[in-house]
């Protein structure tokens, strides 16, 4: 092996390192922001004994946390593009952590209520933050599998916290449950602190970019048709995730009287699946350039698999293996929907393309709930499952455009 060689050899290695540190960074802070997500419907027994609150109650405290999140990304997004996305995310992380811990260590409903709205501030900056990051910092040839990690890390934090949340609150109750969520964030807050460096350097370059071009960040941007096309492509894909993540065990137990250990397993398999598909899709959105078809082919399986599940009585391991396969079909195209917002994104529009896009999950978080719910009210439980497939078909059309394919 010549010199040459190998001082490209040391630096592709050095480069990889180097991507893969802020990666990591990042997707550690995007784990973070999907366990405050789902921190609190585990406890709801808890909570509610504790404060003899209803249901509604409680649900009350989400909706603060998901209202504020979508009256905020906007102007979150454009912030991320005027300041350092880096110092954003860390404070972010923290103003989560605090919320959590308001709610845990006051001793009153309304607490818990204005912690989550806290927290729903915080959440505003993640995804606008994370995705600056990785595009002003990771080299577009890894920039897919980049995407399918972050997003890897969010589906792990997702799949993990509600039996976290029960080990910790069985040992220590729901306060001390949620002050090991919010330590969680304050630990990851102070971890980013430290390596600040790695992830703030090229923001001067980047805000030399956006200074360059005035249209990147306006209105004219985010009201554009591909803009808005994938804004509804985002509300559309969490509705029909929010009702396999949250009514999916209920209405199998009252369609098809599955037992809740049985149907437990099955979204489980379903969550896990969709991380692992998340995995698979960040190699297959770097090696195609219509990433369109590649969120058609498997947003269409996974529909598909869905509508198997409305319609079909399972067995407990046909159950199991059928949510499997629509969760892994769900999580491969992930990165490619990434790929396909970066692909109508000016350099420098980063933070506020994403923050604006991601209002489609805030949303979907307020009024999905509220349709599956009285779904479940009028006794429907197939139409929860018909519900999710037909928004799984209707978003379809909204990803094949022109300028789906990668940015060279």
């Amino acid at each position: 092996m010549t010199q040459a060689s190998e001082a490209t050899d040391l630096a592709g290695a050095a480069g990889w390192l180097k991507d893969a540190r802020i990666i990591g960074l990042v997707g550690a802070a995007h784990f973070v922001s999907h366990v405050y997500l789902i921190v609190l419907p585990p406890l709801f027994l808890f909570i509610r004994a504790d404060y003899g609150t209803s249901y509604e109650g409680l649900a009350f405290a989400i909706a603060a946390f998901n209202i504020v999140s979508t009256m905020l990304q906007p102007p979150a997004g454009f912030l991320v593009d005027r300041m350092a996305p880096a110092t954003l995310l860390v404070s972010a992380l923290a103003l989560g952590a605090s919320g959590l811990a308001l709610a845990a260590l006051v001793p009153s409903y309304w607490a818990l209520v204005a912690g989550w709205a806290i927290a729903g501030v915080a959440n505003t900056i993640y995804h606008p933050a994370d995705y600056a990051i990785l595009s002003d910092r990771i080299r577009s040839a890894r920039i897919s599998q980049a995407f399918s990690f972050h997003t890897f890390f969010g589906m792990l934090g997702t799949a993990a916290t509600p039996a976290a949340m029960l080990f910790l609150a069985d040992r220590w109750g729901w306060r001390g449950a949620v002050l090991g969520a919010a330590a969680l964030g304050y630990v990851v807050a102070l971890v980013l602190v430290q390596q600040r460096t790695a992830l703030g350097e090229g923001i001067a370059a980047a805000r030399m970019v956006r200074r360059g071009s005035k249209s990147t960040a306006g209105w004219s941007l985010l009201l554009s048709a591909p803009i808005l096309r994938n804004v509804l492509f985002f509300i559309l894909l969490s509705g029909a995730s929010s009702g396999i993540y949250g009514f999916s065990i209920v209405a199998l137990g009252a369609l098809y009287g599955t037992k809740l250990a049985a149907a437990n397993l099955a979204l489980t398999a379903f969550l896990f699946a969709n991380a692992a598909g998340v995995l698979a899709g960040g190699f297959v959105a770097q090696r195609v350039r219509r990433h369109d078809r590649v969120a058609i082919a498997g947003f269409g399986a996974s529909g598909l698999a869905i509508l198997v599940v409305a319609l079909v009585p399972l067995g407990t391991t046909p159950l199991v293996l059928t949510l499997a396969l629509a969760g892994f079909l769900n999580g491969i195209i992930l990165p490619s929907r990434d790929m396909i917002v970066r692909a109508v994104t000016p350099p420098g529009a980063f933070g506020t393309v994403f923050g604006f896009v991601s209002t489609g999950f805030s949303i979907a978080a307020v009024i999905g709930p509220l349709l599956f719910g009285r779904l479940m009210d009028a006794h429907q439980p197939r139409l929860i499952f018909l519900l999710v497939v037909a928004f799984t078909f209707l978003a379809l059309p909204l990803v094949r455009q022109k300028s789906a394919a990668a940015p060279g």
